[in-house]
């Protein structure tokens, strides 16, 4: 072959790939660059009072604070405080931490409290009453990162949160038509109260004030975590247990702690990833699905070509197996680290996999080891000037959590019991399995799938990334780091890409709306995958560290926003 003709032949696969990813994207690259910081998270208005305390000369766990309070005003859908989340801090001087803010069991909760008599799972017990609440996390980790790392004043970093409370904020589509869409379970599971419920329904533009809302924050600025763990609040909180049956007393509120916890570390190829470890399952199943897949040219491969997918697919299906089984809370489960993220054990796991067919999940079980013994969340990611990195997903569980409110609060309860183990084998709300690992006990912290995450690069800043999902945060975090590192996307393009998810079980590959071509779906079909499209998966929220400075990828599938200076 001639030196012209291997030339055209690389000028037309340079094309072909870079057309596949243009095609991959629900909107162009925004390339912004932003040298002092930036804040990317899913409410504009939350997302512009963390901006604001950067600006105030906050650093990055400042401005963090600020977006959690704010969040829970303007994106009640996930936003809280009445939930928990965890925190990857990554320092511009000194080493990384990670802070376990994750609800907890009550101490009354019981590994079957939600068996009948005949041992069988209650239908939506675990998820739309007062028993499906854990007790709540948020205020107490925003309070812990600020006495160990926060440098303005903490009532200065909640106020903006008040102010959005009080004096309301513009209601955007989305807010508007989630709201309008769950009013009537509001109704239905909130007796005599009236939270996010207008007769009319709401719109576009619309004003939302939230004073009860106001009151519970301010409360928390004037008292910090005695605001809301003791007093007039937790009096609150503990009435609206006692009406609904409810479990948890003023002795759980009291006793609640945030952990800090070392981070799961590891490499693929010249990067270095920091993320969550246990009672999050995200960071070992991120670290063990890289090096699942370092070896493979998924490069030359392409994005979302049928290797690439059927490669990430295998990889899924063997990481999330292993997940069901040993992955837990380490303050009550021995889990098995070590072992989880060793490079033969990782490699070995992949070994069965056949290029020719699919592998049957149901062939598939949770690896084994020499000696051992047995959707909705928000993300938000933020730098400072600094270089200081702070990585937090935050959750209720489900959308808008139990969808019950604290009377005279203004705040919704979590359904985070729901991601406990009901019964071994029995899947949780996002089709997840569970067994001894991860069964109910007081003062237990639930499984999570959560994946904050940061990633290095010759040793410096280069990512950080995260987004909700409920189980498929875990690929969404995956499938985005890989888009910067093996496909060459710029940020926005990398969280904009279309995705799909495995878990092993269901034994399906869901697939977004036009990620996959006919053709790819059409070889992977052939192959024994079955494949089922749904709609968005994951939002997404991440910053890249570039040459000329930060640059943010909001996902457009939500409110996000990504603002810098």
């Amino acid at each position: 072959m001639s030196l012209r003709s291997r030339i055209s032949i690389k000028i037309i696969i340079s094309v072909l790939f870079t057309w596949q990813i243009a095609l991959a994207q629900d909107q162009p690259s925004a390339n912004f660059s932003y040298k002092n910081g930036m804040v990317v998270c899913a409410y504009p208005d939350a997302a512009k009072a963390g901006l604001e305390i950067l600006k105030k000369g906050g650093n990055a766990v400042d401005a963090a604070i600020t977006v959690q309070f704010a969040l829970a005003v303007t994106h009640p859908q996930a936003g809280n405080i009445g939930g928990g989340g965890f925190m990857v801090y990554r320092p511009a001087k000194g080493s990384p931490t990670t802070l376990d803010f994750r609800e907890m069991a009550p101490a009354k909760a019981t590994a079957d409290m939600y068996l009948d008599h005949a041992g069988n799972v209650i239908p939506d017990m675990s998820l739309y009453t007062h028993q499906a609440s854990g007790v709540p996390g948020s205020v107490d980790g925003m309070v812990q990162a600020h006495k160990r790392f926060g440098k303005l004043k903490w009532a200065t970093l909640v106020q903006p949160a008040i102010n959005l409370a009080f004096k309301g904020f513009k209601m955007t589509k989305r807010l508007a038509s989630d709201i309008n869409r769950t009013t009537s379970e509001f109704k239905k599971l909130n007796p005599g109260k009236n939270y996010l419920i207008k007769k009319e329904g709401y719109k576009e533009g619309d004003i939302l004030i939230q004073e009860d809302l106001g009151k519970t924050l301010a409360a928390i600025r004037d008292r910090g975590r005695a605001g809301f763990y003791e007093g007039p609040v937790a009096d609150l909180i503990v009435a609206e247990m006692q009406a609904g049956k409810g479990l948890f007393t003023k002795a759980d509120l009291k006793g609640y702690h945030s952990v800090w916890r070392k981070p799961v570390t590891g490499k693929y190829k010249n990067y270095n990833i920091i993320t969550m470890p246990p009672p999050s399952s995200g960071g070992i199943a991120l670290l063990q699905l890289l090096r699942s897949v370092e070896k493979y040219p998924l490069h030359h491969f392409g994005f979302n070509s049928d290797s690439t997918v059927q490669l990430i697919t295998e990889a899924e299906r063997r990481v999330y197996a292993d997940r069901s089984k040993y992955l837990g809370d380490p303050d009550f489960y021995k889990v098995p680290v070590d072992s989880l993220l060793n490079h033969e054990y990782i490699d070995g796991r992949m070994q069965t996999f056949n290029w020719d067919a699919a592998t049957p999940s149901s062939s598939i079980q949770p690896g084994a080891f020499v000696g051992y013994e047995s959707d909705q969340t928000t993300h938000y990611s933020i730098v400072d000037k600094d270089g200081n990195a702070v990585s937090i997903t935050t959750t209720l569980n489900d959308t808008f959590g139990s969808k019950i409110f604290v009377a005279g609060a203004g705040f919704l309860l979590n359904n985070e019991m729901d991601d406990f183990s009901s019964k071994p084998g029995v899947p949780n709300m996002y089709g997840l399995i569970g067994g001894k690992a991860n069964s109910i006990q007081p003062g237990k912290r639930m499984l999570s799938s959560m994946t904050p995450t940061i990633v290095e690069k010759n040793g410096k800043l280069f990512m950080v990334v995260g987004t909700p999902g409920g189980s498929t945060i875990i690929t969404s975090v995956f499938q985005t780091v890989l888009n910067v590192l093996e496909f060459d996307m710029d940020m926005q393009q990398a969280v904009s890409a279309k995705r799909f998810h495995h878990q092993w079980l269901p034994d399906d590959v869901e697939i977004e709306t036009g990620a996959l071509s006919d053709d790819v779906k059409n070889k992977l079909t052939k192959k024994g995958y079955k494949l089922s499209g749904r709609g968005a998966i994951g939002r997404v929220d991440a910053i890249l560290k570039t040459e000329t400075g930060y640059e943010g990828g909001a996902d457009p599938r939500g409110d996000d926003t990504a603002i810098g200076w």
